[in-house]
C-alpha cells in the first residue's frame, strides 16, 4: 500500500499567491531523494491561522490517512506564527524530542534557530512533525529526525517507510517487521 504523507506550507502570503510556495516543494523533494518506497504527497497551502491550521492536520489524519504529516512554517516568534499550538491542539501525544534535536541540528548552522519553536505530535496513526520555512532548515531538520520517523510510525501503526540508506539511515530495531 502507498504510504501517505501530508505537507502543509503554512504562510499568510504564499496562501495568496504572494509569495512562492518553497517550502513545500523543498519538503516533496527530500522525500523523493530519500524514501525508497511507494508513496504520495497530498499537500496544502494555507494561512497563519491556528483553526484553519487545526481543520487542515485533522482533515490530512483522519479522512485523507496521512501517516507523517509534516508542516512548514509558523513556527518562530511573530504573533502569527501558531503552527506548534495548532499541533499541540490535535495532538493526543506531544513528541518533544522532535523539536529538540531539530534546534540542536540547526544551531550547527545558524544561531537563531532558538527562535523556532518546532515540535511534533501523534493524533491517531499519524505523527505530525513541525518545520522550519526556509528550505536549507528543511532539509537540515528532516535529515536529523528521519531516521527515527518510520519507527515512530510502525509504533503508531502508521504506513511502513523505507528509505535509501545511502541517503538517509533509518533506525529500526531486529525485532521490526514490515506489514
Amino acid at each position: 500500500m502507498k504510504a501517505r504523507i501530508g505537507i502543509v506550507t503554512i504562510s499568510d502570503r504564499a496562501s495568496r499567491g504572494e509569495y512562492e510556495d518553497k517550502g513545500g516543494p523543498a519538503i516533496q523533494a527530500w522525500f523523493a531523494r530519500v524514501l525508497s518506497c511507494e508513496w504520495e504527497a497530498v499537500a496544502r497551502v494555507i494561512p497563519d491561522e491556528q483553526p484553519l491550521i487545526e481543520q487542515t492536520l485533522i482533515e490530512l489524519a483522519d479522512e485523507e490517512a496521512c501517516s507523517l504529516i509534516v508542516t512548514t512554517g509558523g513556527t518562530g516568534p511573530a504573533l502569527r506564527d501558531v503552527t506548534p499550538e495548532a499541533t499541540e491542539a490535535v495532538c493526543e501525544k506531544m513528541m518533544p524530542g522532535f523539536g529538540e534535536l531539530m534546534r540542536a541540528a540547526s544551531l550547527k548552522v545558524v544561531p537563531t534557530a532558538i527562535l523556532s519553536r518546532q515540535t511534533a505530535g501523534i493524533r491517531g496513526k499519524s505523527l505530525i512533525v513541525n518545520l522550519p520555512g526556509k528550505p536549507s532548515a528543511i532539509d537540515d531538520c528532516l535529515n536529523a529526525v528521519f531516521p527515527a520517523i518510520p519507527y515512530c510510525l510502525d509504533l503508531i501503526e502508521g504506513a511502513w517507510l523505507e528509505a535509501d540508506a545511502a541517503q538517509c539511515a533509518v533506525f529500526r530495531p531486529a525485532h521490526a517487521k514490515k506489514k
